[in-house]
């Protein structure tokens, strides 16, 4: 049955449907993995996106059945439909629609030509979509907890709160080996009650959108993260910069992969890492005197992390996808963990 990825200037792309048809708008963006494309599709960062893999063949090593895409679509070249639960059975419990059949390749071209593009996945070749607002945290409200989620552990570890913007797994499972106690919170909580809380760190954690689409909520948060050691990942990274007074820029394709390098500037270490962003901290808007870069983009030079020189806090552009022994401390964590540590310890012993 045909399926048609209409971009909103009007060019069409032929395909097939993968499950059930549906009609579904948003950005288009590729992504470079070739392996762990499940992960990709379950990642809250992908929300209101129609993902297009470069990667010829997807669906090879069959589904887990234990996640929820969170993407708005999918596009392939080629599926793969084996003895194992199947990504059209999966794709289809969700009700996200996805397209095969396609030159996945020369929709990639017109990506990288357009920059931020957007489209729809339909059954016509004349669909068409309302869009959202960009500036709307709508996708975070979809991907965030609505309520509090505790994840327990001995009463003396550190006690994380992670305000939910749409986190990753891997970010509460990272902490708990640690070990500490991890509260997730809904990112639209008020400060007084994450207070309330009394933690000994904060998380910002990665989700979809435009940062700036947050600007009202900064000015909440500021006094939590100049009292508390604080760390964000992805977009919790963004949101940092922009509320202690840097600024953040579109990036002409974004980052979506599993193998972008990314040098520690002090060591110079190069770290292989797993990225989904479309945005990125501006550097020439921090201010030198308070800020340092502390990772950076090989390939661009795109910032990737940076430390507040008076206030402590650190964040990475990067995810957290490898999983960690309870004794290891990965050491884009190291400074976060070390101050909360410290703190910890003169609450306990004076």
């Amino acid at each position: 049955m045909s399926a048609y990825l209409v971009f909103e200037d009007g060019e069409v792309f032929p395909g097939e449907w993968i499950g059930t048809p549906g009609t579904v708008g948003g950005e288009i963006v590729f992504h470079t993995a070739m392996t762990g494309c499940q992960e990709v599709m379950a990642d809250p960062s992908c929300a209101g996106q129609i993902l297009v893999f470069t990667y010829p063949l997807i669906g090879n090593c069959g589904v887990i059945p234990d996640s929820v895409p969170r993407c708005a679509g999918v596009v392939v070249s080629e599926v793969f439909e084996g003895s194992r639960s199947s990504l059209k059975q999966w794709l289809d419990q969700a009700g996200v629609p996805g397209i095969c059949g396609m030159d996945t390749r020369e929709v990639v071209k017109k990506v990288r030509r357009g920059g931020m593009i957007r489209g729809v996945i339909a059954a016509s070749p004349s669909s068409k979509w309302k869009w959202e607002n960009p500036l709307s945290p709508e996708w975070v409200h979809r991907v965030s907890v609505t309520r509090p989620v505790s994840y327990p552990s001995s009463s003396d570890s550190p006690h994380i709160v992670v305000v939910d913007l749409g986190h990753k797994k891997s970010i509460p499972d990272l902490l708990i080996h640690h070990p500490c106690r991890v509260t997730l919170v809904p990112f639209c909580w008020p400060p007084e009650k994450i207070m309330s809380l009394k933690p000994d760190g904060l998380l910002f954690s990665n989700g979809p959108g435009d940062p700036k689409a947050f600007i009202s909520r900064l000015p909440d948060w500021v006094p939590l993260i100049r009292k508390f050691p604080t760390f964000g990942i992805g977009l919790g990274h963004q949101l940092l910069a922009l509320a202690l007074g840097g600024d953040t820029l579109r990036l002409p394709n974004g980052h979506r992969g599993n193998h972008h390098p990314v040098r520690n500037i002090r060591t110079g270490k190069v770290l292989i890492t797993s990225q989904n962003h479309g945005y990125a901290v501006k550097e020439d808007s921090l201010d030198p005197s308070q800020w340092k870069v502390t990772y950076r983009h090989v390939q661009d030079g795109s910032v990737e992390g940076i430390a507040h020189r008076i206030y402590p806090v650190t964040s990475v552009q990067f995810h957290p996808d490898i999983y960690f022994e309870p004794e290891d401390t990965v050491e884009w964590l190291q400074p976060f963990w070390e101050m909360v540590c410290t703190g910890k310890k003169v609450e306990m012993y004076g």
